[in-house]
């Protein structure tokens, strides 16, 4: 029998996004395999995460094309990004707790190019007037990869309705980055 790779790490996301502890025994009957068929995969759960930490970059850099982040005001463009990354949201939750992915000299560097692109973002708003000056980009960058994975979980534990996702992210974001206008 073929094994759909993609297919079982996007039941193994649905997974550990929902429960970061699962075991490979879960990952096995969510994806609908045997664990052998799972090591035949990924030799542990270390190479299951970083198989889903490849996946969850290409998804969030798929998600950053298509929000189209170097056009538009930068606030209009932080509006797209936030609906294209809703998706893989939990995957994103999921994958900026797991701590082996940030230790030591492994770190992959998709993290950096994800950074870099959606600290630009913010860096040009304030180039433009529209974000305060005195948050770094950095720290804006960090702040809405926050809030976005604490939407995720909020989501998900039911405790935000889905279709608030979007709005509730944007509005405190931007509502504590916008420079305002001094008269």
């Amino acid at each position: 029998m073929s094994v759909d790779r993609t297919q079982v790490l996007r039941a193994a996301a649905a997974l550990l996004s929902r429960k970061a502890t699962a075991t490979m025994d879960e990952v096995a009957r969510a994806a609908g395999i045997g664990r052998a068929t799972l090591h035949r995969q990924f030799a542990g759960r270390d190479a299951l995460v970083r198989a889903l930490e490849e996946l969850g970059l290409q998804e969030l850099e798929a998600a950053q094309d298509r929000a189209r982040t170097g056009e538009g005001p930068a606030d209009e463009a932080v509006r797209r990004l936030v609906a294209e990354v809703e998706p893989v949201a939990p995957l994103l939750s999921f994958l900026v707790t797991e701590n082996q992915l940030f230790e030591g000299d492994q770190q992959n560097e998709g993290w950096a190019r994800l950074d870099a692109r959606v600290s630009d973002l913010f860096r040009r708003g304030q180039e433009e007037g529209t974000f305060r000056i005195d948050l770094t980009p950095a720290w804006l960058t960090e702040a809405l990869y926050g809030l976005i994975g604490s939407g995720a979980w909020a989501v998900q534990d039911g405790r935000v309705a889905a279709k608030d996702f979007q709005y509730m992210i944007v509005e405190l974001l931007l509502g504590g980055a916008r420079r305002s206008v001094e008269k």
